[in-house]
């Protein structure tokens, strides 16, 4: 369910490509190796990067946000839809690093 709502959010938030290409990269990339995390169940590996990658992409998504965020004047209803979703989706990745990090502990992690 995480990986697929951030998938969901993450092509809503690039829609309008006003986010540059490293924003779809990074994000697509990190549930790449979420769905190789739900893959291998008893994998630590998989979880850990999964983990360290959505951690990432806090940081990125607000980078990417902030620098590329257009002025008042040039928001069309699409553009704040699209900006929108990308915000939303930087808002459930703490949600969402708590449960992989749940995961993690329930797979053997300390």
């Amino acid at each position: 369910a995480i990986i697929l709502l951030h998938w969901l959010l993450t092509v809503w938030g690039c829609m309008n490509y006003m986010l540059p290409l490293s924003y779809a990269w990074g994000n697509f990339s990190v549930l790449g190796v979420g769905i190789w995390a739900i893959v291998q169940r008893d994998s630590l590996d998989a979880i850990t990067m999964f983990l360290t990658g959505l951690l990432l992409t806090v940081l990125t998504d607000i980078i990417h946000i902030s620098i590329f965020y257009p002025s008042h004047g040039f928001l069309s209803d699409a553009k704040r839809f699209s900006i929108g979703m990308a915000i939303f989706s930087l808002l459930l990745k703490p949600v969402s690093c708590y449960l992989v990090y749940q995961m993690y502990r329930e797979r053997g992690g300390e």
